[in-house]
């Protein structure tokens, strides 16, 4: 079962630190519309240790997410896993500490820039649609050169290049 929140009880916290693991819900990421879709929990296998009026969190963090292909424009789940997770944490009572934030934004941060459906958990063929490419357009188009202004002769210097034998 996932959970809201991630809470680090200072109190209870050894001196060596303790573990931590669990699933929090995909309710946390609260992203924009038109940006990844969370399309499960995050998962965390963490390692939480006091250091002075710090907290550090090392760890194992991953879930997944529906992106947009920028090629194909298909939508595809990529699960972004951050193996060598450290999140550090000021401590600033002895209370517990909620670690909710901080794991999540070092997901976010390791979102793709330009996702890509060939990077998908299960990979897909990543081809831009032809009908999108200009190469692949026809070559002529129905624009006509305009007419130049009688008497402007800024261009006569080209057109004279333009004119000349390449050879000489």
């Amino acid at each position: 079962m996932s959970s809201k929140r991630l809470l680090i009880d200072l109190k209870t916290l050894p001196e060596e630190g303790r573990d931590h693991e669990g699933d929090l819900s995909p309710d946390i990421f609260q992203l924009p519309k038109g940006d990844a879709v969370p399309a499960g929990p995050l998962h965390y296998e963490l390692r939480a240790q006091r250091f002075g009026s710090e907290l550090l969190l090392t760890g194992l963090l991953s879930a997944p997410f529906e992106f947009t292909c920028v090629r194909t424009l298909h939508p595809f789940v990529q699960t972004i896993t951050v193996e060598n997770a450290a999140v550090s944490l000021e401590i600033e009572d002895g209370g517990p500490i909620d670690a909710t934030e901080a794991v999540r934004e070092e997901v976010v941060i390791n979102f793709p820039t330009d996702p890509r459906c060939d990077d998908a958990d299960e990979p897909q063929h990543c081809e831009i649609d032809p009908r999108y490419l200009a190469v692949d357009k026809p070559g002529a188009d129905a624009v006509e050169t305009p007419p130049r202004d009688e008497g402007d002769d800024r261009w006569s210097a080209l057109d004279a290049l333009k004119n000349t034998d390449p050879e000489r």
